[in-house]
């Protein structure tokens, strides 16, 4: 067997792998989670009134909380409604922590890229005839 790159010597350096640098990827459970606790606590409540109220199981949803489960949309939906949100503004919160956790792992990106000599396009996009580069709902980043 002919291997297709010589094999690194002890004293070749080991490549430096910068998305070790980066923060993870964000994953959406935990964004979900991160707001349905963040709006219990906000109101004072505990686990097990939002749970009687949801009819949600006490460890489902502190699971659901802690971003450890991928709840469905109507168990979403009913822990929203037990604190007085819709599933809508649970989404959106969602959404806008993620945006923020996006640009915030493009700057890191960025700066990371920069000082290994990188280079990085990046542009905003948004609805055609929307007010602004990215228009009034905040557009989405691409980067390429």
């Amino acid at each position: 067997m002919i291997p297709l790159r010589p094999l690194p010597t002890a004293a070749d350096p080991a490549p430096r792998d910068l998305s070790q640098d980066l923060p993870r990827e964000p994953l959406w459970r935990d964004l979900v989670g991160e707001v349905l606790r963040r709006e219990r606590r906000a109101q004072g409540r505990t686990l097990k009134d939002v749970s009687e109220a949801s009819r949600i199981s006490m460890a489902y949803l502190s699971e659901v909380e802690r971003g450890r489960k991928e709840a469905s949309s109507e168990v979403l939906a009913a822990a929203a409604q037990a604190l007085g949100l819709s599933l809508a503004d649970v989404l959106a919160l969602a959404g806008e922590r993620l945006v923020s956790l996006a640009a915030a792992r493009t700057r890191s990106r960025s700066r990371s890229l920069g000082a290994a000599g990188g280079h990085r396009s990046v542009r905003t996009t948004g609805p055609v005839g929307a007010t602004g580069p990215a228009g009034p709902m905040g557009g989405v980043l691409l980067a390429a």
